[in-house]
């Protein structure tokens, strides 16, 4: 398994190493490859637009994450590419009832076919159950994260009980 983090590669080596910010799908998937590791929550623009940024300020938050690729076989000796992801946080979001920070668990779990081609990719996802993905030579895995967190927060945050009345 590979491990990654922001800071300077630490992790166990292996024949090929994958970068999650220009992660080759194709060649990940048919190693079986493995990555996990820890971004500052500060680092994903777009989700902390939606987060107060007073409780966001005092936030210490990583989004912990992990991928692992696939490589399912077709007939005819072809194979699909498989990209499984889970990642989990808290975002500091406004409570719509006292209108005070109340930080929200986030948690994705996706699984992702890549195939070749925008067009393929949007036909044979309409077409089917499973996320459909272009392949592409170089995914940033941050990006992705980051597009899944965001369609995981509530459309209506609040807290359980509202610390004010």
């Amino acid at each position: 398994m590979i491990r990654f983090s922001p800071a300077p590669y630490t992790g166990l080596m292996s024949s090929r190493d994958f970068d999650p910010l220009r992660l080759d799908v194709a060649a990940f998937a048919k190693a079986a490859g493995e990555l996990e590791g820890r971004w500052p929550l500060r680092q994903f623009d777009r989700l902390t637009e939606s987060a107060v940024a007073d409780a966001l300020a005092a936030a210490h938050g990583d989004v912990a994450w992990r991928a692992r690729g696939e490589s399912r076989p077709l007939r005819g000796g072809d194979t699909q590419p498989w990209l499984h992801l889970s990642a989990t946080t808290r975002v500091p979001l406004e409570c719509q009832r006292c209108l005070k920070p109340v930080e929200m668990p986030l948690e994705i779990e996706r699984s992702f076919l890549f195939v070749h081609g925008e067009d393929a990719a949007a036909q044979l996802d309409a077409d089917s159950d499973d996320d459909v993905l272009a392949l592409t030579r170089a995914l940033d895995l941050r990006e992705l994260i980051e597009d899944e967190l965001l369609l995981a927060l509530p459309i209506v945050p609040r807290h359980e009980v509202c610390p004010e009345p």
